[in-house]
């Protein structure tokens, strides 16, 4: 159901000075203030007011101020039975000016209240209003009856104007406040993304590395409790000591990253084979920087395969294929597969199902599986 557009009041926006320009409003401050005192003084000084004639006039001055600041206030606070209450105050002390002979003053009065009365208040009280003041003013001036009606007319357009340039501005203030509102919550869904992200990085490393090395030195806790040979637990410590300072160099790589200074993808898949015996890298498509998280996800699996082959399937030759779409990368690891007997046990790696889960937040994928005699990996990220 639609609001009565007749009862609508202008927004508080609208009527309030919120948005308005300050030279804007000085100038109009300025200009109000001139053409009140240029009528003050020529009113006292053509009157004969004398004595109490001329404290009567100051008081109704006074009390003229005091009504139209009552309408401000009652009008921006949408309270109707005030605002009309102001206006036929307003409406009186004109009414009793024009008896008193200060025709002009009485004028003044009237035009104000009607273009106020247009501007501010809800238009089925303004119209009225309006009419009752413009009508007042018509029948009071002496000037020929095509000027009045083109001063009355003129009058109530610029009143409706007036209130279509205050809603224009009320609705510019709403929508700048929207925007503003949308663009916190996106500032605030940001830095809640951007902390998910170094949670799920430091849970990637931290947690794998500390996690493998307690098992280390829990298993050489249980050698040494059961008197076992010595190369036995210094195997165990040796691989805990590994273990940490992989975990370091990861640490440092995700720190890299979340300070965005992570080398280029192809430089760091080169760096990741160098020391790996027949082992290639092939990039296709345009190079670009991806975002942090798909270059980090592409760096991390490729270190996850990579490890799997060393642990898997040593001696094994090794393919590594990075390919930029226009809409994805992609990243296939392929081996050839272990020589006859070669086949060791499985081990650590961040593991191919994490791997699998970091893609399917970047709405990407990960497929792995053997592949001829070896195995692949593929992961396919939307960049």
């Amino acid at each position: 159901m639609t609001d009565n557009v007749w009862m609508l009041w202008p927004s508080r926006e609208a009527l309030s000075r919120e948005g308005v320009h300050r030279a804007r409003r000085a100038l109009a401050g300025v200009a109000r203030v001139f053409a009140v005192g240029v009528l003050l003084v020529t009113t006292f000084a053509d009157s004969d007011l004398h004595g109490w004639g001329v404290a009567g006039a100051v008081l109704g001055v006074l009390v003229c101020g005091l009504g139209v600041w009552g309408f401000w206030r009652a009008t921006l606070e949408h309270r109707l039975l005030p605002s009309l209450g102001s206006l036929v105050l307003l409406f009186a002390i004109a009414t009793v000016a024009e008896g008193a002979g200060l025709r002009v003053p009485a004028l003044v009065v009237w035009c104000v209240c009607a273009v106020s009365a247009m501007e501010r208040l809800p238009l089925a009280a303004a119209l009225p209003a309006g009419a009752v003041a413009l009508g007042t003013y018509a029948a009071v001036n002496n000037d020929a009856w095509l000027t009045t009606l083109a001063t009355t007319v003129g009058l109530a357009l610029a009143g409706y104007v007036l209130r279509l340039d205050a809603e224009a501005r009320g609705s510019a203030l709403r929508l700048l406040a929207q925007e503003r509102a949308a663009r916190a919550a996106e500032a605030e869904s940001a830095a809640l993304a951007e902390r998910a992200r170094i949670a799920r990085e430091i849970h990637d490393v931290l947690a794998h590395s500390l996690s493998a090395q307690l098992v280390h030195l829990e298993a050489a806790r249980l050698l040494i409790e059961r008197g076992a040979e010595r190369d036995q637990i210094l195997d165990r410590v040796v691989a805990a000591r590994g273990m940490a300072r992989e975990g370091l160099a990861e640490t440092r790589q995700a720190l890299s990253a979340l300070r965005g200074e992570l080398s280029p993808l192809e430089e760091f898949l080169s760096e990741l084979v160098a020391d790996t015996a027949g082992a290639d890298v092939t990039v296709t498509g345009e190079r670009r920087l991806l975002p942090a998280e798909a270059s980090q996800a592409v760096r991390r699996v490729a270190q996850e395969a990579l490890t799997n082959v060393r642990k898997h399937a040593p001696g094994a030759k090794i393919r590594i294929r990075l390919d930029y779409g226009e809409h994805e990368v992609m990243l296939n690891v392929r081996d050839s597969g272990a020589p006859p007997g070669e086949f060791t046990h499985s081990g650590a790696g961040y593991g191919l199902l994490g791997m699998r889960e970091r893609a399917e937040l970047l709405g990407g994928s990960l497929e792995a599986g053997p592949y001829e005699e070896g195995f692949v990996v593929t992961l396919k990220v939307p960049v």
